[in-house]
């Protein structure tokens, strides 16, 4: 083909392919720099994209999981908040038993002791009916309180659905009823301080209690814990598989930019040839 024609101009459509490659690039480039991703669709690299989109599924679950632990956390908290403070219930009660077992203590005196022992005691059932945390509790009440009580509760421990269990406890049955009344006797009074007594007897399961919820909250505060620093890996692994390196592509687009540049230049240059040849017909 003659490179003096008017109908082809070889430079131009050479200087224009150069052109539009760069362009392509370019852009490219200018998609990374803005997204600050190597693969931000599946136009950049589909399987990347997939896998990227399976690893973001996967900290979303995980990110449930631990807003689900986060609740049961607040029932775990709530529920040793209500042993703890019947734990120091019963210990003043001790102290009034201790009064009950005197034989000096008698009349009015003894009744007064009484009535503080009983509303100790009731101070106790208001406890066990209070310990619920959004509508729930692990504490078994009474009245209306006793719709809360889950004896089991599952909760969602991972990703892959695996559930942990807590056990409730009835501390209704197990705690208040079991400790009894204020005892109308000096007997009754050391009887209820005796080590194989009702009362010692509740005195000790909330103890069991208490270290069984202890245990409880640990496992889900560390399966928080450690849920937290699992997201923090996989969202370290996948920005080394989708995320750009900015410092690299700040070079490339600044290279590409000046290819722009001249390229325009060149394509200028190649259309202003066919203007030579209207010297031939002068």
């Amino acid at each position: 083909m003659s490179l003096n024609s008017v109908n082809t101009n070889i430079g131009a459509m050479i200087a224009l392919q150069s052109l539009n490659r760069t362009n392509e690039a370019l852009a490219a480039v200018q998609k990374k720099v803005s997204t600050g991703f190597r693969v931000s669709d599946a136009k950049d690299d589909g399987a990347v994209f997939a896998i990227a989109q399976r690893v973001r599924a996967d900290v979303a679950a995980i990110t449930s999981v631990n807003e689900q632990l986060g609740g049961t956390k607040g029932l775990l908290e709530t529920t040793m908040s209500a042993l703890r403070n019947i734990s120091d219930t019963m210990t003043k009660m001790k102290e009034v038993l201790v009064k009950l077992a005197d034989g000096n203590v008698t009349g009015d005196t003894r009744t007064q002791y009484q009535n503080q022992y009983n509303e100790l005691r009731a101070n106790i059932q208001g406890f066990i009916n209070d310990a619920g945390y959004n509508g729930k509790s692990l504490l078994k009440g009474t009245g209306n309180f006793a719709n809360q009580y889950v004896a089991t509760l599952n909760v969602i421990r991972n990703e892959l659905g695996s559930l942990y269990s807590i056990t409730g406890y009835d501390a209704s049955a197990n705690i208040y009823a079991t400790m009894g009344a204020a005892p109308t006797t000096r007997s009754a009074a050391c009887q209820a301080l005796s080590a194989g007594s009702n009362f010692t007897k509740a005195f000790n399961r909330v103890g069991d209690q208490l270290n069984a919820f202890g245990s409880a909250f640990r496992y889900v505060e560390n399966q928080i814990r450690f849920n937290k620093d699992k997201i923090d890996a996989i969202e370290a692994g996948l920005g080394a598989l989708i995320d750009a390196d900015l410092a690299k592509e700040s070079a490339r687009l600044q290279a590409l930019q000046i290819r722009q540049q001249l390229g325009v230049q060149s394509l200028g240059i190649a259309n202003q040839a066919p203007q030579t040849l209207l010297g031939l017909f002068r």
